[in-house]
Order: C-alpha cells, then structure tokens, then sequence
C-alpha cells in the first residue's frame, strides 16, 4: 500500500517541526553540540585508529628490515675485517718467531779464520722409513758448498754436507748411525767418538776408557782431529755413564742439542771465505770449448789456418807466371851477379851463359812450385 501525498507532507512538517525545537533548544543550552562534539570524536577516533595501527606496524616493519639488512652488511663488512686482522695477526707472529731465529743464529759467532752463511731447511727425511738421517737446504755448489761443510745451529753442531747439486745440498745428521765425530769433554777433557744410533736414540760416545774421567751433564764439544769441524763447537750433552765388567771402554749416551724436527734455518761454516766457482762463458753465453793444439787420432791436423800450413819449414813458391821469358829475369842468376866479362870476350859467350842461367832458374822454379808434403798425411 502506497502512502498518500498527505501523510508523507504531514511527516516532512513533523520533522521539520522536531529539527527546528532542536535547534532552537540547542541554542539556548548548547546541549546538542557538546553531545555532537564528544561523540564525533569517539567515532572519528575509532575509525581512524586502526589505519594509524597499520600504518605504524608497516612503517615498523620496514624500519626493521633496513636495519637488519644494514646490520647484515655491517657485520659481514666486520666478519671480513676480522678474518683480515687474523691473518695479519699470524703472519705477524710467524715473522716474529723467524726474526727470533734469525736472531739466534746471527748471534752465533764462528771461530777464528771461519766464515758462516745462512740456509734454510726445504726438505726433511727423518723417520724409521728413511735410508739416512739427512735434511735437504737451499744452498748448493753455486753458493760454494762442498762436501763434508759443517752445518751447525745456535745450540749446536747439526751434521755436515752430505751431497751437493747446484742449488741444493743433503746433510746428514749427527745423528744417524753413519755419523762419527771426534769429540772432548768440556770439563774432564775426556776424549771419543760420537756415534749417531738412529732416530729416537741417544748417542753413544765410543772409546772411552774405563778410568777416564767423565760426568753426567757434562757438554761434549769437537776435538778438531778430523778437521771438518773447528774445534770447540758444543755437540751433545752426556746423559748417562755405566760400566761394563767385560768392556774396556764405559758405556757412555749422550743427547744432542738440538731438536731436528724443529729445525728450519742452519748456518755453513767455511774456512776462509767461500770458494764460488764461475764459468767463464764465450760470446754466444756458454763455456767456450778448448781447441786441441795436437793432431787428432786419425793424424790429422785440424782444419784452421795454423794447422793448414806444413810442419817443415819450407820457402813460399812465387806466384805462377804466364810466361817462362818473365820469370827468367826474376831469377838470381849467376852470370848477372858476377863481374862483367872483359872487352876482349867474343858476343856470343854471354848469350850463351843468359840462357843457362834461364834454364836452371825455370828448373828451380818448377821444385818450388811443388812443396813437399806435411808430415802425417
């Protein structure tokens, strides 16, 4: 049912008339307003309060994946500082604890007459599996090494030169049983033989009588005998002196005053300054070979213009000549070199002997032209 005209006019004045006793009532109390102010606000804050909540948690998130993104770059940028300052750290050290070794071995002052040069430990054979007890340096016979060079440390005598190339050599320890040394004892002067018994074995100082007098901790140091080593250079130290009742000789051990598994640089010792031998090379660079002076198995001279020549001195022919009539006045003859005939002389004579003294110069100079044949061909 539709409503009439009527009763919707009669509504709008109805409604017309309440918004008018509002307002008028709310102009004299104000009512209205405070009631529409509180209440807008309420409804104003309540919409808007959860964008502003969306709002600050996107800006939040945001804010913390910049930061984490910056806090990632930062520590990686910090991890590869770190890692950097380690590497410098054990560099540093490594050359610190080389420095010190360094230092070590230059504060070694070599006997009197005796020069020292430096070398550092490249290879390392030691072991039960080993043939010897040797290590491998970087100097060879460029540097002058030779066999039989004393090698030594700062604590004491390590070996000598066992083989030599150009640029490396083998010492062989004091250590391994092929290994005799001549040594004294610094405080009885009770004179051995230092043996070498292998790895993870003392040595044995041989030949030393039953009465002679020697101590436990007592440094052994070379006798100089057998004049590889200068005399007075420590060795080993004595660890133990026995007695054998069927022995002539006490049983004496020693140990040695290094370590060789934490040896890494070693001194040369030379008497005098070190012999370097230098090659004497040729224009094109190598060693210019020596030409042999003598002739050769076959009894051949070789073929250079020295030995071209024959052995016998013999005179130089002349140059061939066209004709016999130009070589007959070129020759000494005797007629020309003797004293002119007298007046009397017929013509003819001295015709006569100009043409024998042609004759014979021609014959003369057909000997000359063949020289005789060096001897050995």
């Amino acid at each position: 049912m539709k409503p009439s005209p009527q009763r919707i006019a009669i509504g709008l004045l109805i409604v017309l008339f309440l918004y008018l006793g509002l307002f008028t009532w709310n102009i004299r109390t104000g009512y209205v307003d405070t009631l529409a102010s509180h209440t807008g606000l309420e409804f104003a804050r309540w919409v808007l309060a959860p964008g502003k909540l969306v709002h600050e948690e996107a800006a939040s998130f945001w804010n913390r994946y910049l930061y984490f993104v910056g806090i990632r770059q930062q520590n990686d940028q910090l991890r590869q500082e770190l890692d950097a300052a380690k590497d410098e750290l054990s560099r540093l050290r490594e050359n610190a604890s080389e420095v010190e070794r360094l230092r070590r071995l230059l504060s070694m002052t070599p006997p009197g007459e005796w020069t020292r040069l430096g070398a550092r430990i490249i290879s390392h054979r030691l072991g039960p599996n080993a043939a010897l007890e040797t290590f491998l340096i970087d100097k060879g016979s460029a540097s002058g090494v030779a066999p039989n060079t004393p090698v030594v440390s700062p604590d004491g005598v390590v070996g000598r030169v066992l083989r030599i190339s150009p640029s490396a050599a083998t010492v062989l320890l004091i250590t391994d049983p092929n290994s005799r040394i001549p040594v004294v004892s610094q405080k009885n002067r009770t004179q051995g033989i230092l043996k070498g018994e292998g790895p993870s074995h003392e040595l044995s100082l041989q030949y030393v009588a039953q009465g002679a007098p020697i101590e436990e901790g007592e440094i052994l140091v070379t006798s100089g005998l057998e004049e590889i080593f200068p005399k007075g250079l420590p060795v080993a130290r004595v660890t133990s002196v026995g007695r054998s009742g069927a022995s002539l000789f006490q049983l004496v051990t020693a140990a040695p005053l290094f370590v060789p598994q934490q040896l890494e640089e070693a001194a040369l010792l030379f008497r005098g300054a070190p012999v370097i031998p230098a090659a004497q090379p040729d224009a094109s660079g190598q060693p210019a070979p020596e030409q042999p002076p003598f002739p050769t198995k076959s009894g051949k001279l070789p073929k250079t213009p020295a030995a071209m020549a024959p052995t016998t001195r013999q005179p130089t022919p002349p140059p061939p000549a066209q004709a016999p009539a130009a070589q007959a006045p070129a020759a000494p003859a005797p007629a020309v070199k003797a004293a002119p005939p007298p007046a009397a002389v017929q013509s003819g004579q001295p015709e006569k002997k100009g043409r024998e003294a042609g004759a014979e110069a021609g014959a003369d100079q057909k000997k000359r032209r063949k020289p005789s044949r060096p001897e050995g061909q």
